[in-house]
């Protein structure tokens, strides 16, 4: 879809071109994806900006095909498994919740789901640098898909990042077909403020 003809995805501000590009398909064609393709985005997850470098960021993948991807699916929600079972590569997104601090003492990562915003960022800008379409999810069943990636004590799941070739809008069901658009994004005066609230 060009940007020219979606008005509300111009920007007010110059910026690279990558940035209102980028937004978030539901249709995916069935084109596999290789696993040198995977460790592509990966490794422009692992570049991420880290406090303290400590990378809480783990990702959890699985292409389509795999039993596990079967079972990250089928942790999702509402109608997410009926189009994200199309990508070829499901990811979940996670971070890990303590760090050992310069004293040695174990304690709270704060700034760990702030990090790992960052590394999914850099994962999502990567793929639409390869040519592929990316789209995380908040819908999904948190013991179901905790279980389903084995995942350990002490980690938080953040989403899980669908991604693959974008497919033709038809190939949607079709109450999802009228939402398959980039939308707008509020101005930059309804986020920012200069020197206080």
């Amino acid at each position: 879809m060009s940007l020219d003809l979606t008005p509300d995805r111009n920007p007010d501000h110059p910026v690279a071109p990558q940035f209102p590009a980028r937004w978030s398909p539901r249709s995916f064609t069935d084109r596999a994806l290789t696993e040198a393709e995977v460790m592509s985005l990966l490794e422009a997850a692992r570049w991420a900006p880290s406090a303290s470098n400590h990378q809480p960021w783990r990702f959890i993948w699985a292409l389509r095909g795999e039993a596990e991807f079967d079972a990250i699916r089928d942790s999702l929600t509402g109608i997410n498994p009926v189009w994200a079972g199309k990508a070829g590569l499901l990811v979940v997104v996670a971070s890990k919740d303590r760090v050992t601090n310069r004293e040695g003492a174990e304690v709270a990562n704060r700034t760990a789901g702030f990090d790992t915003g960052a590394a999914w960022m850099s994962l999502a800008l990567q793929a639409q640098a390869m040519g592929l379409v990316s789209h995380a999810m908040g819908g999904f069943d948190g013991a179901k898909l905790a279980a389903a990636i084995g995942l350990p004590e002490g980690h938080t799941l953040h989403c899980v990042v669908a991604v693959g070739a974008q497919g033709p809008v038809a190939d949607l069901p079709e109450e999802l077909q009228a939402r398959e658009k980039p939308n707008g994004r509020k101005p930059v005066v309804e986020i920012a403020r200069h020197g206080r609230f």
